[in-house]
């Protein structure tokens, strides 16, 4: 299990990400959330297994992605057990 917290910067809010976000956890059976920050990032929390996780990080900045993402900054946490996804 793994637990990643990712900032994404660039042009990601009112774009439809945190929407393409929770596609991408939801179809890799993962759990978190993806919320607006007030600086005009996106915060993406993911939780599972340790491939789908990483898989799903790689796509945070893919061609797929809406809007225009300039940066993706990801740390590790200590696994919280969360289950469902949520937006904010």
């Amino acid at each position: 299990m793994r637990r990643a917290v990712a900032l994404v910067s660039g042009h990601v809010q009112g774009v439809g990400y945190r929407w393409f976000v929770r596609g991408l956890a939801a179809s890799a059976g993962l759990a978190g959330s993806a919320r607006n920050l007030p600086d005009g990032r996106v915060e993406v929390v993911l939780e599972g297994e340790d491939d789908a996780v990483a898989r799903v990080l790689g796509e945070l900045d893919g061609p797929r992605a809406p809007g225009a993402v300039t940066g993706v900054e990801a740390r590790e946490e200590p696994v919280q057990g969360g289950s469902g996804f949520t937006t904010e």
